[in-house]
């Protein structure tokens, strides 16, 4: 059945409008992205610095094993799975593949004769593990936004406990790590033990605000002694990492989003085009009907 001219100015009227929502969304998600970035560029110094120095109060003390959140578990039988990404959707697969990071890597270790206990950051990460008929330890949720470091160390402190009182033996979080506006990429990163993580490794990549590496000729002095400095840094260190991955999670969000919505304008524009030249179709299709009808009734008469 032949479409009127009324019915594809209706459509055309639609996604245009749709196109003016689109193009919004995408400039308000590019706004968002500077700021993110931003602040991932400002917290780099500092978790770097709080990085270099515990892990050279942890080669300083010696007692790693007297301080309860550096020591192992003797068997890793549950896992606990932190999965980091947004509220809200129309971020194309942002979502999705950290859903799907995690629940690979839950299979993975359930292959492996361990137990995984998921925790999720962001509300799409929860109700899709509950789609999924998983079930989520705990869910939090109303910052990806915008995270600030109180929603950190809310999540670091019910890791820790986890890892603390037995809950769990081993801990890793996946999330988009920031790359550009156009790219994110998965991350999936052990978080606890502390030993499998990257924290006491020599890292020669750690650099100061200016971006010089820092190296020290002269071993530092620790007051009161180096235990009780590691026992304060190890838990900022963690709640820092967790902070990072929510900062680069939001700024990836954004991007995604950002690249969603101009795709999305884009081909809102085309399908505008492809209607506005079937509205003329059809707009000459009748006139040359009116044409012939008149041309018809001219014969006629004649």
């Amino acid at each position: 059945m032949a479409v009127s001219q009324r019915d594809v100015r209706t459509r055309i009227k639609a996604v245009m409008n749709i196109e003016k929502i689109t193009r919004a969304m995408a400039m308000i998600a590019a706004a968002r992205l500077r700021r993110a970035v931003m602040r991932i560029e400002v917290l780099r110094p500092y978790a770097n610095a709080i990085r270099r120095m515990t892990r050279q109060a942890a080669q300083a003390s010696g007692a790693l094993k007297r301080v309860p959140i550096l020591q192992e578990h003797a068997e890793e039988r549950t896992v606990g799975l932190l999965l980091i990404a947004g509220d809200r959707g129309l971020a194309g697969a942002f979502n999705s593949n950290v859903v799907r990071a995690g629940i690979a890597a839950g299979r993975e270790h359930e292959a492996a004769g361990r137990r995984v206990i998921y925790f999720a950051s962001g509300r799409r990460v929860a109700s899709s593990l509950a789609f999924r008929s998983v079930e989520v330890a705990e869910s939090f949720s109303g910052y990806s936004d915008r995270p600030a470091f109180g929603d950190a160390r809310r999540i670091a402190e019910r890791l820790v406990s986890a890892f603390l009182d037995g809950e769990v033996d081993r801990v890793e979080i996946v999330y988009n790590g920031y790359v550009s506006a156009i790219s994110q990429v998965v991350r999936r990163e052990t978080l606890l033990p502390l030993q499998q993580a990257s924290l006491l490794e020599e890292d020669a990549s750690d650099e100061d605000a200016s971006g010089s590496t820092q190296t020290f000729q002269v071993a530092p002095e620790y007051e009161p002694d180096p235990e009780s400095v590691l026992r304060r840094l190890v838990p900022d260190y963690i709640e820092i990492s967790i902070y990072r991955a929510l900062l680069e999670s939001t700024a990836s969000e954004h991007g995604a989003r950002m690249t969603a919505m101009r795709n999305a304008s884009d081909n809102a524009v085309d399908l505008i085009q492809d209607l506005t030249l079937q509205m003329n179709r059809a707009r000459q299709a009748e006139i040359t009907q009116d044409l012939m009808e008149v041309v018809a009734g001219a014969e006629g008469l004649g």
